[in-house]
């Protein structure tokens, strides 16, 4: 194989190893981010119910509510 060509394939072979370990990191950093948004759906959701509670006891009617103790 003349040398030119073998340079040439040396190059290829050195852009490939660096496509494939930019695509593994790109796969790992996608991967983390779904975790993390997951996380954060959850906490959202979290905090969805606990506001649906908190509207429902702050709704309440104050004609349920005893009077205060001066009357």
């Amino acid at each position: 194989m003349p040398a030119l060509l073998e340079d040439r394939l040396t190059e290829l072979e050195v852009r490939l190893a660096f496509v494939d370990d930019t695509v593994a990191t790109l796969s790992a950093t996608v991967a983390e981010h779904d975790r993390v948004l997951q996380d954060l759906r959850l906490a959202m959701e979290r905090l969805r119910n606990e506001l649906v509670g908190m509207r429902v006891a702050f709704s309440a009617d104050a004609r349920d509510e005893p009077p205060p103790p001066h009357y």
